[in-house]
């Protein structure tokens, strides 16, 4: 991909994960190119890459839109991310060395201390609880030591970007996802696999059950448009 390519590809991926382009909404080319000062080729290149990417469809005779979410994406997604997790931390608990476990328990700790939920920041602030977040999952995934489980992951970590999970948590919800850190943490100190990885599966389907608790109750930018 030129640097052009990858100028486009970086600005559109910040936006749709920022929320500046929505569920549905059209990319289209020239707009696009005329936005960031480029050529439609780049452009046409970086959409190439997000369609493959899963953010964004292309529809024949009709271009590119933002991808739309419904129930049955969400079900499907968080499955696969539970069975995969679940792999990557059974892997981690017998090679992750002490150094990443220290940074994950302070990870843990520090998610508590900026949660919008307990008073720490202004409410619906979820930026840095996010990032902390995936820095801890990033973590697990490395120390799993493989590449191929990294890349196949990499695809299904984009759906919770997209829909700023953690803005469709309630306290109680925010709560039990802080605990369940805690315990991975713990069952990866023990080097129990089998421990970590049922923590991480049910850590992974208990933030399904928030996304579709959220659907039902809001299912409007999640569902299919035409």
């Amino acid at each position: 991909m030129t640097a052009a390519a990858d100028r486009a590809y970086g600005a559109l991926r910040v936006g749709i994960l920022d929320g500046r382009y929505g569920f549905g909404d059209k990319l289209g080319e020239i707009e696009i190119a005329e936005e960031l000062g480029l050529s439609r080729t780049p452009v046409r290149e970086a959409l190439r890459r997000l369609g493959s990417e899963g953010l964004i469809e292309v529809l024949p005779n009709r271009g590119a839109r933002v991808r739309t979410w419904t129930a049955k994406d969400l079900e499907e997604t968080y499955e696969l991310r539970a069975v995969l997790e679940g792999l990557a931390a059974r892997r981690a608990a017998s090679r992750i060395d002490p150094a990443a476990l220290d940074e994950m328990a302070g990870l843990a700790t520090t998610m508590t201390t900026v949660d919008p939920s307990l008073g720490h920041r202004p409410a619906g602030d979820f930026a840095e609880l996010a990032a902390l977040n995936g820095r801890f999952h990033e973590l697990i995934v490395t120390a799993a030591g493989s590449a191929q489980l990294a890349s196949t992951l990499q695809g299904l970590v984009q759906l919770p970007l997209v829909m700023r999970t953690y803005r469709r948590y309630t306290a109680a919800a925010l709560a039990r996802s802080h605990s369940h850190h805690r315990e991975i943490v713990d069952a990866l100190r023990a080097r129990d696999g089998v421990w970590a990885e049922s923590v991480m599966r049910s850590h992974v389907l208990a933030a399904r059950a928030v996304l579709l608790d959220s659907h039902r109750e809001d299912a409007a930018p999640l569902e299919e448009v035409s």
